[in-house]
């Protein structure tokens, strides 16, 4: 007889079924360093894409500045807009059109490419949207761009699917995060007030989005991101960044059970972290003004001081002193970038802000400030997507309880009245018919 299961009770085996089901319920923080695909990339392969040469090339447009007409902050402010690029050619006509309408003064933002590893005509068009700057075409000029040529041979699929995967997120974040450091160290200047991170792919965004971003006056600023849809006639609209987040204590106590190089992202069943996302908590119809405290943030759309990415990290010794946990990160440089190791399990865009408030700095975001990122028509699957373990131990459960039932029920239905009057009223129903 099977050890687990006893004839001299009369719930063991309902309790024991019940608890191998329960198995298919196990939390990511079990599962994840046996099964998971989430491991660091070898320290050799980082290493090379950390030494990939770049070349740099750097255009003035030199505008003539309007007669001031503000004494407002907001219009004094120099902002470096930067973007990072790949197989971006179909987005980069309506990425320019958004920024010409940007309503802060032109020649007060400097603009920062970077593209790698694209296989589409991304660089003929943007030096043609460039181009049409440097002609004079754009009534309203920006102060310079600077353009970084970078590729860490990541031919990976730009399909939704393959890049929005679970299995693709930790090479594929953290070549971004060093893409988007390589693209600072090459653009941020003295001179900089503030570092407006803004992807490719936004499709509306309010014309005077930096003068209400730049008002809040805060380290860290994200605001909301959201998708529209037409679907079956009408129209749908959600969350699309799942980056913003604040902890909770559910979310803290998932993280105690993790290993420490386990990687967290959201948005994937492979995580159950409970964290309450930035994308859940707004409404672009309520105060747009209200802000709320992040311990992670999107790269979307990301306000940063400049201060925080020049000079933003601890000294070395006070770091070694007070948060021994986080000191992998302090090295002899300044400021705070990008990290490609995790930071309380964070890389990117999101250890960017366990870093900034390690260092005392603020993280915000504005829940009701949305803005609208293209619908890329993403499968259901990569938000809840199943983990790939999930299914041989459903397997396995199921057909534990087709032997276990066959051998033993016979004995449960003289054991339990219930599961025999159940058996009997079937058997009559089938007679009757």
């Amino acid at each position: 007889m099977f050890p687990l299961f006893r004839k001299n009770s009369s719930s063991n085996l309902s309790t024991k079924l019940c608890l191998l089901l329960l198995l298919s319920e196990c939390t990511a923080a079990w599962a994840l360093p046996f099964f998971s695909t989430n491991a660091p990339s070898s320290l050799d392969e980082q290493d090379r894409w950390l030494s990939t040469p770049s070349e740099v090339i750097h255009r003035s447009f030199r505008p003539t500045p309007p007669a001031p007409n503000s004494d407002n902050r907001a219009q004094r402010d120099r902002v470096l807009i930067l973007t990072p690029l790949k197989d971006a050619s179909f987005h980069l006509p309506h990425h320019f059109a958004l920024l010409s309408n940007l309503t802060y003064p032109h020649h007060l933002i400097d603009l920062g490419f970077i593209i790698g590893d694209t296989v589409d005509d991304t660089r003929a068009v943007l030096d043609a949207e460039l181009d049409k700057i440097e002609s004079g075409k754009q009534d309203k000029a920006f102060n310079s761009c600077t353009t970084v040529l970078q590729n860490l041979g990541d031919v990976a699929s730009q399909e939704v699917a393959a890049r929005h995967g679970f299995a693709a997120q930790v090479d594929r974040r953290k070549k971004i995060a060093i893409v988007r450091n390589t693209l600072l160290q090459k653009t941020l200047k003295s001179t900089h007030d503030w570092v407006y991170w803004r992807d490719v792919d936004i499709a509306e965004s309010p014309d005077g989005m930096l003068e209400d971003l730049i008002a809040h006056d805060k380290d860290v600023l994200v605001p909301n991101v959201w998708f529209r849809r037409q679907q079956k006639g009408s129209l749908i609209e959600g969350g699309y960044d799942y980056n913003s987040w604040q902890e909770t204590p559910q979310s803290e106590a998932f993280k105690e059970r993790l290993d420490t190089e386990v990687i967290v992202f959201e948005g994937y069943s492979q995580f159950k972290t409970r964290r309450r996302h930035l994308a859940k908590l707004g409404d672009w119809r309520n105060n747009a003004a209200l802000e709320i405290p992040l311990d992670g943030v999107g790269g979307v759309s990301l306000l940063i001081r400049a201060e925080v990415h020049r000079k933003g990290i601890l000294p070395k010794f006070l770091a070694r002193s007070f948060i021994p946990p986080f000191t992998f990160f302090v090295t002899d440089q300044t400021g705070i970038d990008f990290p490609i190791k995790p930071v309380d399990h964070q890389i990117e865009t999101e250890g960017l802000a366990r870093m900034a408030k390690i260092a005392g700095y603020g993280v915000y975001g504005l829940p009701n400030y949305v803005i609208w990122h293209f619908d890329t028509s993403e499968k259901e699957g990569n938000l809840h997507e199943t983990p790939a373990w999930l299914w041989p131990l459903l397997g396995i459960v199921a057909v534990a309880v087709i032997v276990l039932g066959l051998r033993y029920r016979k004995w449960s239905l003289y054991q339990m009245p219930e599961l025999r009057q159940l058996g009997f009223a079937r058997s009559a129903k089938v007679r009757q018919y």
